[in-house]
């Protein structure tokens, strides 16, 4: 896809291109010194210890090795910026299972032989971690424990929020925590103390959880409002037309390239390197000597970052990263290529949430694929990394195909084959029956409808929708299998090449231009391997969409310079005339006219 797609997630870590200097550039006024110096990736850090303390959990006890590491790694999860509950995985759910069947009659929480100070100590821990969580399934645990503490229970668990001694602290104290955190990390996320890895790795995430919250209170609010433009008048376009925008689109990256290379200056950036590779790629061959140069370096500098498991990435974001460099090398064509694809496919199969993690079908992300940063797979990951195992080689028969399909049930509103139920308080989150999807089981980028009696409805909208058509046809799903069918019947009875259908405009104007571009990249590669022709709207009107849609992406195209940008919303990065451009050429590519 060049799955790339979804890249605009991916390019957070990205800035826009620097406008080049028109006038020498005036000194500039000396930066006032913040309190908050030094703390811009609190959050980061803290994400990293999750990742990592995930990967100590004993999968067969569900254990993190004691109750106290145990329960501070329920704590951390559950009061981490992403907020963790069982119902994610059982790297919270087999935890908490744990620490349960350790509770005695007279309501501790302890190791066997433990004296009364520990048990204490140990009980206090499994209380913090039943109140982070804050599930109603907890409560008779919690009040066991609470009675077992005794009267003075309130004073002895003072430290709960943080699991740090000496809390609560005061703004001044908490930032000083933090910077002293930050300095004392054997690596990134991970410290070492007398309480072992894990223990210590929870506590100090748990405590940077709550500065976080405090510094996410300090961050200046909202972004600059966007003035929303109708997007220009367009009329469909023939294949002649589509590739002469395809070349000055990619005559465009080639002019901001660093020998086949892309991202800040000097900094160059191996997701927007992968995109913009497989962007230059959809030129036809041959291609002019620069910029056949270009994506040749490029190539092998992306074979130069494999990782001895496979992944290909420079630190960020390993799935995104990993599938933009399959489905470039890919698209490429090149025998010597093979052995790092194969490498590649055989890391991003192991990504999938499965029996390996300790998720059954019965988990709610089972089979899914996340970013690797954030413990909880999404559909916009999953179809990248299936493009690019399809695109890798990999048998349509496969397992990883067979088990996403659990997980793209569980995005799709269609309550024949959605199981999802997720109880939040007094509200239930719970799937439509319009055939569209969202973003995850139970969660939607466009928000929910809210229906009587507590129940919410994740939004479909158009980007997903098409996103799983895509994995669909990837499982090896028929045309004529009703989860297939309810999809396409939602992308026809909504389509459009002027907004992502399905966002509310009435909350925010600019939504409906959300992700754009990666809406109409999705688009072309879905209906291109659905092999339609034309389809119907809801109005009864046949569209040639191929010729549309090239015809809205020339459109749209600057006149200037041969780039692409999304100006009614730089959300996802859209902004980034590179990943504008990069999308758009991947979509001519795959909705050039026959």
């Amino acid at each position: 896809m060049l799955r790339t797609i979804a890249f605009g997630l991916f390019l957070s870590v990205l800035a826009p291109l620097a406008p080049a200097a028109t006038q020498a550039p005036q000194p500039a006024a000396p930066k006032q010194a913040s309190p908050t110096d030094g703390l811009e990736d609190v959050a980061g850090t803290v994400r990293a210890s999750v990742r990592w303390l995930r990967g100590q959990q004993d999968l067969a006890s569900g254990s993190y090795g004691s109750i106290e590491a145990t329960a501070l790694a329920v704590q951390a999860f559950a009061q981490s910026p992403d907020r963790y509950r069982s119902v994610d995985g059982p790297f919270v759910r087999r935890a908490v299972e744990w620490l349960k069947s350790k509770q005695a009659a007279d309501g501790s929480v302890a190791e066997p032989g433990a004296n009364a100070a520990a048990k204490q100590t140990s009980t206090v821990r499994a209380v913090a971690a039943w109140m982070a969580l804050g599930e109603p399934e907890h409560a008779a645990a919690m009040a066991k424990a609470m009675e077992f503490l005794g009267a003075d229970a309130a004073q002895k668990t003072q430290a709960w929020p943080v699991a740090t001694e000496g809390w609560p602290l005061n703004e001044e104290q908490q930032l000083a925590l933090a910077r002293k955190l930050l300095g004392a990390q054997a690596e990134k996320g991970r410290w070492i103390g007398p309480r072992g890895p894990v223990a210590e790795t929870a506590a100090h995430a748990v405590a940077l959880s709550a500065v976080e919250k405090l510094l996410a209170s300090k961050r200046v609010g909202a972004a600059p409002k966007v003035e929303i433009a109708p997007l220009p008048a367009f009329s469909a376009t023939d294949r002649a037309s589509a590739l002469k925008a395809l070349e000055k689109g990619a005559n465009f990256l080639l002019s901001v390239s660093d020998n086949g290379k892309w991202g800040q200056p000097g900094k160059p950036d191996a997701g927007m390197s992968a995109m913009a590779l497989g962007a230059l790629l959809c030129h036809p061959a041959p291609r002019p000597a620069p910029l056949q140069a270009a994506i040749d370096t490029g190539l092998e500098w992306l074979v130069s970052l494999q990782k001895p498991d496979g992944s290909i990435h420079d630190g960020k974001l390993a799935n995104y990263t990993t599938s933009a460099a399959i489905l470039a090398l890919s698209r490429a064509g090149a025998e010597k290529y093979k052995p790092a694809i194969a490498k590649a496919q055989g890391f991003l199969a192991q990504l999938q949430a499965d029996e390996g993690e300790g998720y059954s079908e019965g988990d709610l992300y089972y089979g899914g694929i996340g970013y690797g940063s954030t413990e909880r797979p999404d559909l916009s990951n999953l179809q990248m990394a299936l493009e690019a195992l399809a695109a890798s080689g990999m048998e349509p028969n496969a397992p990883t195909y067979r088990k996403a399909l659990k997980f793209l049930e569980r995005c799709q509103n269609r309550s024949e084959s959605n199981d999802v139920k997720i109880r939040d308080g007094a509200v239930e989150v719970r799937p439509g029956d319009d055939g569209g999807a969202g973003y995850a089981p139970g969660d939607s980028k466009a928000g929910f409808i809210e229906l009587d009696g507590g129940v919410k409805v994740p939004r479909s909208y158009g980007s997903m929708t098409y996103a799983l058509l895509k994995c669909l046809v990837f499982a090896g799903v028929d045309k004529q299998d009703p989860r297939l069918k309810a999809a396409y019947d939602w992308v026809c009875a909504n389509y459009t090449l002027d907004i992502n259908p399905g966002f509310d405009p009435s909350i925010d104007p600019s939504a409906p231009y959300q992700g754009l571009f990666y809406y109409l990249h999705c688009m072309a590669q879905a209906l291109d391997l659905l092999e339609v022709g034309t389809l119907k709207d809801s109005a009864g009107v046949e569209h040639a969409w191929r010729a549309e849609l090239c015809g809205r992406i020339v459109s749209m195209q600057s006149k200037l310079d041969g780039s692409w940008t999304n100006r009614n919303s730089p959300r996802w990065y859209e902004g980034n005339p590179l990943l504008g451009t990069a999308y758009a050429l991947l979509t001519l590519d795959a909705a050039l006219p026959k």
